[in-house]
């Protein structure tokens, strides 16, 4: 069976390539020209340039490779955009992006057996915030970053298709390996310093990469089209949890816990951004970001995966944790 991800040399991306070729597919990573190779080594794996920015040249690179390749059975589409120096790079990316791509397969008839779209539990935005019930299906998506928004904007666009033979996962904070937003607070635990936002109780969620990869060829074993899962490992977590089992495995006796309130985030956000921007550059705490930090309510309602595709984590935070800041200290991150 023939793969397709998107995204390759990301994050998320860089380890469905290896779980795919683990489980025997025949593996294609979909890169730009110049996406970084660093964890795409494996000789096995196929390459193929894509440019979803520009939907002429998309359809033509597809058609190439289809006159060449054939098509593919399984689409994993995990390319897009976290932060953006302005609010509409995020659609340039996650919705236009997005849209060019099912457009171009469904002209070329490269419409795959599933077409799995990492999205995100960011839809949602902070809805819930008095009684912590976990945001299940049945809740009214509304985003409240320009992030959140643009991925709902291609989940209504890829299921507003009719033949759509659809997957959508919507991951709540995704951490492992390799991952460099996370990294941050590692960096900052290891000089003994974790700063935290906002006095009110916070339910925070994890899901290791690992475990979302699992998640994602589970959808692909049971052969489900034109559903929608929340992944996390299924515990709520406080908002210091995070920080104190990173400080135990990177063995710091002594951190000073700051906690700010919410009106100095925005400050710090806005002054991140304002400065980003005249560098031409982006920056993890942004204004977008800002949003999401100080979000209150991060449960999810996983049943659906679990009793649908059987999931069931394989990591817990602290065990997830742990293998993270093994590998920030062997690759000397940390």
């Amino acid at each position: 069976m023939k793969i397709l991800i998107t995204g390759a040399s990301g994050f998320i991306g860089s380890f469905l390539v290896e779980e795919a070729l683990r489980k025997g597919f025949d593996t294609w990573a979909g890169v730009r020209g110049t996406s970084s190779r660093e964890y795409l080594k494996d000789a096995d794996i196929n390459f193929v340039e894509l440019n979803f920015a520009d939907k002429v040249v998309l359809r033509q690179q597809l058609q190439n490779f289809k006159e060449e390749h054939g098509t593919w059975d399984y689409i994993v589409h995990a390319a897009g955009a976290t932060k953006c120096r302005f609010k509409r790079d995020f659609y340039a990316v996650n919705y236009y992006g997005t849209k060019h791509f099912v457009d171009a397969l469904k002209s070329l008839g490269m419409m795959p057996k599933q077409f799995i779209y990492i999205s995100t539990l960011s839809v949602f935005g902070a809805i819930h915030e008095k009684d912590y019930a976990p945001i299940s299906a049945d809740d009214v998506p509304n985003p409240n970053t320009a992030y959140g928004a643009s991925k709902l904007q291609s989940e209504q666009y890829i299921k507003s298709i009719a033949d759509v033979p659809y997957v959508i996962m919507r991951p709540t904070g995704v951490y492992g390996p390799r991952e460099k937003d996370y990294f941050i607070m590692a960096k900052s635990i290891k000089q003994h310093i974790d700063f935290s936002v906002g006095y009110s109780r916070q339910d925070i969620t994890f899901v290791y990469v690992k475990d979302l990869v699992k998640a994602i060829f589970l959808a692909i074993d049971k052969q489900v089209v034109r559903r929608e899962y929340f992944v996390s490992d299924g515990r709520v977590y406080t908002s210091r949890t995070f920080s104190d089992l990173l400080q135990h495995e990177i063995g710091n006796r002594f951190v000073l816990h700051i906690c700010a309130p919410v009106w100095f985030l925005w400050i710090v956000s806005l002054v991140s951004t304002f400065m980003a921007r005249l560098r031409g550059t982006t920056t993890t705490l942004n204004l977008d970001k800002y949003k999401i930090l100080k979000q209150r309510n991060w449960q999810c309602d996983i049943k659906p995966l679990v009793d649908e595709l059987g999931y069931a984590p394989d990591y817990i935070l602290d065990e997830g944790v742990k293998e993270t800041v093994e590998w920030y200290k062997k690759e000397g991150w940390l």
